[in-house]
């Protein structure tokens, strides 16, 4: 619990205290930055005429001010910029946001807001369960994926539905789906945690929790469209609800008493008994689908890096999912996912465990950075460079989520392994040492 003080001389000290300790750090900033090379780059042609120097980066440091762990009150205040709020704040708020309210000096010009907290998404409430979402209106930079996080009691239905969408799923808790081709095939199996799902737009398909898990089922939703809404699902039963009783009868070839009992609205979700742990499927005259709609992720073996692991997962071996790809990282605390950016394909970004900051370039001297908790999102455009860093003492657990059939990415460190030395050094104005060095380091998912 965060303590306020109450009383204004209180509360003038603090702010004083809080200023006089955030200095400190930036006194022996100065006296490091005395000893750092002075002056300006200035890179020479080869008719031997300067360009116009440019001072060097700053070597002032930019680590974030505080963390949810601290006891503080926090104050947009970094070295000498900025002042203390004197008015009324949301402590909590800005407890899990530094780099927001004392962002670093690094950061520039405008970037649209690239979080999102699932807490701060209007949650559904049914029998049997609930369901929240996240779409373009919540973060209007996120113009290219949705997601909905959604929970269903033991036994319950997010009943027999399609949409317009294609859908993909990470799951939390065990659930058994269905769903049936345009073929006429049908696809029915149980999915365990850190498994995945993938369902082709226009599929018709259900989700039900088991009774292996007496808590039931939770699982994250994504759809590669910004715009998606998941309250616009075509459902059986509100269709069936806006279609003539003698309609449905003679579709069925049946008398309309058969049908006293249909509701007369949606359902959505719905408490129900819990399915067989084999729940047994109809046989189809067509057969089964010649590739599975589900794939045991969670028993792929990561790749360690020295900073942490990552997997892979896209239509290269899941082959059904044509339009979501996933990246499943881990960074250890005091290391970072690397330098990159992804050439074509938006990236969207869950929280599972942890604490960390991705800082967005986007081009132009525009860039700002932002702090992620588990449960929020993060919403990164294609082409924009970027990192994730561990902030947290734990290990930091995330999916990159991506609009497209194959994860794609471009590393720094590789890209400038890759090019001519003299080019790198004419660039960045690097030792001969420090250029070689460069050359013979691997390109990472992460690193320390």
């Amino acid at each position: 619990m965060v303590c306020v003080p109450t009383t204004p001389s209180f509360s003038l000290i603090y702010s004083r205290m809080f200023r006089f300790i955030q200095l400190i750090p930036l006194a022996f900033c100065t006296l490091r930055s005395e000893a750092a090379p002075q002056g300006t780059y200035s890179a020479t042609s080869s008719s031997s005429e300067p360009y116009p120097t440019i001072p060097y980066a700053s070597n002032d440091p930019n680590l974030p001010l505080w963390t949810i762990y601290d006891n503080i009150i926090p104050q947009p205040i970094r070295g000498p910029l900025g002042a203390t709020i004197l008015g009324p704040q949301n402590v909590p708020i800005a407890i899990e946001n530094p780099s927001l309210l004392a962002p670093p000096t690094t950061d520039h010009g405008t970037v649209p807001n690239a979080k999102w907290p699932f807490a701060l998404s209007h949650i559904r409430l049914q029998r049997g369960g609930w369901a929240r979402q996240q779409t373009v209106d919540d973060m209007p930079i996120a113009t290219g994926l949705a997601g909905v996080n959604m929970r269903l009691e033991a036994g319950a239905i997010r009943e027999l539905h399609w949409h317009t969408a294609a859908e993909w799923a990470y799951v939390i808790k065990l659930c058994f789906i269905t769903i049936v081709t345009p073929e006429g095939q049908n696809y029915v199996a149980n999915v365990n945690p850190g498994d995945v799902w993938y369902f082709p737009p226009g599929q018709p398909h259900s989700i039900q929790a088991t009774a292996t898990d007496p808590e039931g089922t939770e699982f994250l939703l994504v759809f590669p469209d910004g715009s998606f809404n998941e309250d616009s699902t075509f459902l059986l039963t509100d269709w069936l609800a806006h279609v003539p009783k003698e309609v449905i009868a003679k579709n069925f070839g049946t008398d309309t008493s058969s049908f006293n009992h249909l509701p007369g609205e949606e359902l959505y979700i719905f408490p129900s008994d819990t399915p067989p742990i084999n729940n047994p499927s109809p046989t189809s005259p067509e057969g089964t689908t010649s590739q599975p709609y589900t794939y045991a992720f969670s028993q792929v073996q990561p790749t360690q890096h020295s900073g942490g692991t990552v997997k892979i997962l896209d239509s290269r071996t899941f082959k059904v999912s044509t339009g979501i790809s996933v990246a499943d990282v881990t960074v250890e605390p005091g290391a970072m996912r690397e330098l990159h950016w992804h050439p074509t394909e938006d990236e969207w970004t869950f929280f599972l465990e942890g604490s960390g900051r991705i800082s967005l370039f986007a081009a132009q001297s525009n860039a700002r950075t932002f702090d992620y908790q588990a449960g929020d999102i993060a919403y990164i455009p294609k082409s924009y460079g970027h990192y994730v860093e561990n902030t947290g003492n734990t290990t930091l657990h995330f999916l990159e989520i991506y609009n497209s059939d194959r994860f794609q990415d471009v590393s720094l460190t590789q890209w400038l392994a890759l090019i001519p030395p003299a080019l790198v050094k004419a660039h960045l104005n690097l030792s001969d040492e420090t250029i070689e060095h460069l050359s013979k380091t691997k390109s990472m998912v992460v690193k320390s």
